[in-house]
């Protein structure tokens, strides 16, 4: 069976929790990083040396970066579905993938660290509405490509939507500042009628 290594209130665990979800994959779960610790142990940094969560185990293959867990799962269970077959559609789909990876992700980490884990007197104001500026203007890119496209990979749900999806969930969720991007909150509210979403990503802030 399918094992997991990682705790459930990662955005990056939420990955792979709800695509396998999504799938229907029987898997076992092992909670580490956070208060759990263990990624920084000799036997977890055997898996993964980069001390990060989440890690996968799938019989012979050990695999870590979320993304790329989410790449393999789709392709191998359910491709010409969330993982889309024909290469063009494919590529659009991983290029939004890297994007949050690249893009999304930096300007989140400052807003929702500082927030959220880190105790109002050690909090820096300044550089948390400075990243939530630059973090908004982000979803205005996206914002206006679902302007054009009903999902974040085209026509239909795909393995594009899923890296995105946890991040939004902190954006609407966190106490700051949201402008009105129409476009981004019809997809968002698609995504919260998702049952796996609901499930592992609408968890609260922590």
């Amino acid at each position: 069976m399918l094992q997991l290594k990682g705790r459930v209130n990662s955005s990056n665990v939420m990955k792979a929790l709800w695509v396998l979800e999504e799938i229907g994959l029987e898997y076992d779960r092992e909670d580490v990083g956070g208060h759990f610790g263990k990624n920084h142990d000799a036997p977890y940094l055997s898996l993964n040396p980069n001390g990060r969560i989440p890690t996968i185990i799938d019989a012979d293959l050990v695999l870590w970066e979320s993304n790329s867990i989410v790449r393999y799962l789709t392709s191998k269970h359910s491709i010409g579905d969330l993982c889309p077959s024909d290469p063009a559609d494919r590529a659009r789909c991983e290029m939004w993938m890297d994007w949050q990876l690249t893009e999304l992700v930096g300007d989140m980490v400052p807003v929702f660290h500082g927030l959220i884990r880190k105790p109002p007197e050690d909090r820096d104001m300044e550089a948390i509405n400075a990243a939530r500026d630059s973090w908004a203007g982000k979803w205005a890119i996206l914002d206006d490509h679902l302007s054009r496209n009903e999902y974040v990979g085209g026509d239909r749900f795909t393995m594009a939507d899923i890296p995105i999806a946890p991040i939004a969930y902190r954006w609407y969720e966190l106490p700051i500042e949201r402008e009105e991007f129409a476009n981004l909150k019809r997809w968002y509210d698609a995504m919260c009628h998702r049952p796996a979403f609901q499930k592992h990503v609408m968890t609260g802030l922590s």
